[in-house]
């Protein structure tokens, strides 16, 4: 049985009043500055060595984050060379056919989304999707806000938590718990349905009832700044112009075939999006200026990108770097090499403390999956609930299949990026809402739709 030490109660203490504050619709940079803190005092018992300690968690959330920071800034730098050029109006001219409505868009953007996360992982997904439909969704009145929910709940919550192609999270899960990558596929049918249908429901319920009422946060819209005002004026069309418009979804296709013939994903499919994005703004530079003329657009552009970039993540940042240190990789890195994961910890005291029956186990292996998760990452914890399903079958005679699946999508929904906001980051920014507001749209639905999977659980395990 673990035992907890002091650094574990701060750390349970202090996401505890990060949540409150949340709750409350506030901002939380200062509490997990003031959480790091106290982790680095406590752990080092030095002064001196806690403040170096709160340095270097930023740096190394910064690190950890820099490739999802890199490619939303390309893409968006991308986004205002195509603008320049009314390169995205022509693009969006067919997808406008398709998306009819508000209602119709927030099912075609988490369905595509759905479809490419399956096949390429949802963070290039979130580029791909969010470069070629999120302008349309939002031109046929879908706000900002709600693109961003079915993005979020579709990708990294459907598509990252059955992981039925690429197999990744089955395949640890199954390990962790003796079991075969096709059992925990096969278990965690009825359980993904059943999250699915209700996520996805009580989120398109809510939506509805909020655009009758038409009472849209002000801070859920998008709010534009000067230089993208400029980039929505008229622009002239020209034959360049409709090249780049044909070119650049044809590039993004491709990009898609080579992922899936060469077996290309996460960091690597991210890396060929942001690369592609790279060419296209070259290449429609050079294409609609003077040589001299493009030198300068193509460095404002870039500018541009990672000023959105950047603002958009700095908080993120700080935020993310009290929260990886629940993940003992990022803790060995920031409080040096002695250090444990404080997430695995809590979740493996908690699971030596509880009743042996069938609701139980059920329930404390969804509240250990989406502790796990925590961190942000979806999963860190998945060999933690694999183990725990193991455990728990042979002291309750219960399903293991059923009940490593569980504890599997528990775990994505949570730490894959659907319900904190250092987890949804990549899809707040791409749709330049916040990422608090988007886990509070998203608290809801996915909460709901847990509870309905943990009660079937109960009834099959």
């Amino acid at each position: 049985m673990v035992a907890l030490s002091a650094v574990h109660y701060v750390y349970i203490i202090m996401t505890i009043v990060i949540i409150v504050t949340l709750m409350l619709k506030k901002e939380i940079v200062l509490p997990c500055i003031v959480g790091t803190f106290l982790i680095g005092l406590f752990y080092s018992h030095n002064l001196l060595k806690s403040i170096q300690i709160m340095y270097n968690s930023v740096v190394t959330s910064a690190t950890e984050l820099l490739g999802i920071i890199v490619v939303i800034s390309l893409v968006v730098a991308m986004s205002r060379s195509l603008s320049d050029i009314g390169a995205d109006e022509l693009m969006m001219r067919p997808v406008r056919k398709v998306i009819k409505g508000k209602k119709m868009a927030y099912f075609v953007v988490g369905i595509v989304m759905l479809i490419v996360s399956w096949f390429i992982w949802p963070s290039p997904a979130v580029a791909l999707v969010g470069a070629l439909l999120l302008p349309a969704a939002i031109e046929v009145g879908l706000p900002a806000i709600w693109a961003a929910v079915a993005m979020n709940l579709f990708g990294n919550g459907m598509g990252l938590s059955s992981d039925f192609f690429i197999q990744g999270a089955p395949s640890i899960t199954g390990k962790a718990a003796g079991i075969s990558t096709l059992s925990v596929m096969k278990a965690s049918v009825p359980l993904w349905a059943t999250m699915a249908i209700v996520t996805v429901a009580v989120s398109y319920v809510m939506m509805v009832r909020e655009l009758k009422k038409n009472n849209i946060s002000e801070s859920c819209e998008n709010i534009e700044t000067p230089e993208e005002i400029a980039a929505t004026q008229e622009t002239k069309i020209t034959t360049g112009g409709i090249f780049i418009a044909i070119v650049t979804p044809l590039a993004f296709v491709i990009d898609v075939v080579l992922m899936l013939k060469y077996k290309i994903v996460g960091g690597d499919a991210t890396a060929l999006v942001g690369g592609t994005a790279i060419i296209i703004m070259s290449v429609v530079s050079v294409m609609h200026n003077t040589l001299s003329e493009s030198l300068e657009k193509i460095t404002n552009n870039i500018k541009e990108g990672f000023i959105f970039g950047i603002k958009i993540f700095a908080p993120v940042i700080v935020i993310a770097a009290f929260f990886f240190m629940g993940s003992q990789d990022i803790a060995k890195q920031v409080l040096g090499p002695g250090a444990t994961g404080l997430l695995s910890d809590i979740g493996i005291y908690l699971s030596s403390i509880i009743p042996m029956s069938r609701v139980p186990i059920a329930f404390m292996q969804a509240i250990i999956g989406g502790i796990t998760g925590l961190d942000g990452s979806g999963f860190s914890g998945l060999p933690l609930v694999g183990a725990l399903a193991q455990t728990f079958s042979t002291a309750a005679d219960v399903n293991k299949d059923v009940l490593a699946a569980l504890g599997q999508i528990a775990t994505v929904w949570v730490g894959g990026g659907t319900i904190i906001p250092w987890g949804v980051i990549p899809v707040a920014a791409i749709c330049n809402v916040k990422p608090t507001e988007l886990a509070r749209k998203n608290l809801i639905p996915v909460l709901s739709g847990l509870l309905a999977t943990v009660i079937v659980a109960i009834l099959i395990m």
